[in-house]
């Protein structure tokens, strides 16, 4: 177990989880659109408007195959990056991946909250179309984020989640 890949759809609690995963585990965190734009000097919202979202991909993916390469590491990836190329695939031979599974309505209660700017799939979404966008995301990419190789209840709270995570892993 050198490196713990979290999934889930946006909202779903994977950074705020990977940092206290992390820290139980003495492991490093690294959340990919934290490393992108980093590594882009831009926001992920700036990047898709700038070049779209199949070039963002490409990005998406090339820097999981860096971070992939640290060791004792806990990963938040994007919520789409399980869902395009072989990331999914890449990211099981590589270490033990951890869906965080919520249903659209514990979404759209967590996302109604956040800053709509930092989640560029949200930026034109209104209250009402949030559930229906969410659901319709959801259909579109569980059947990727059910290939991790541990399946968690994302509606515990943060301490309960990692401790389960723990002993699935």
């Amino acid at each position: 177990m050198n490196r713990i890949f979290l999934t889930g759809f946006m909202g779903s609690g994977k950074s705020t989880i990977g940092k206290m995963l992390a820290s139980h585990l003495r492991f490093s965190f690294i959340d990919l659109d934290t490393y992108i734009e980093s590594k882009f000097h831009k926001t992920i919202a700036q990047i898709f408007t700038e070049i779209g979202e199949q070039k963002f991909r490409q990005i998406e993916q090339k820097c999981l195959h860096e971070v992939a390469e640290c060791e004792n590491t806990v990963i938040a990836t994007g919520g789409g990056t399980p869902c395009f190329f072989d990331n999914m695939e890449f990211m099981n031979l590589h270490g033990i991946t951890v869906y965080i599974k919520l249903n659209a309505t514990q979404l759209a209660s967590r996302l109604e909250d956040s800053p709509h700017g930092k989640r560029p799939l949200l930026a034109e979404r209104i209250e009402k179309d949030l559930h229906r966008f969410i659901e319709n995301g959801l259909t579109k990419r569980e059947s990727y984020y059910m290939q991790s190789g541990c399946v968690v209840d994302g509606f515990r709270t943060p301490e309960e989640l990692v401790s389960c995570i723990v002993e699935l892993i």
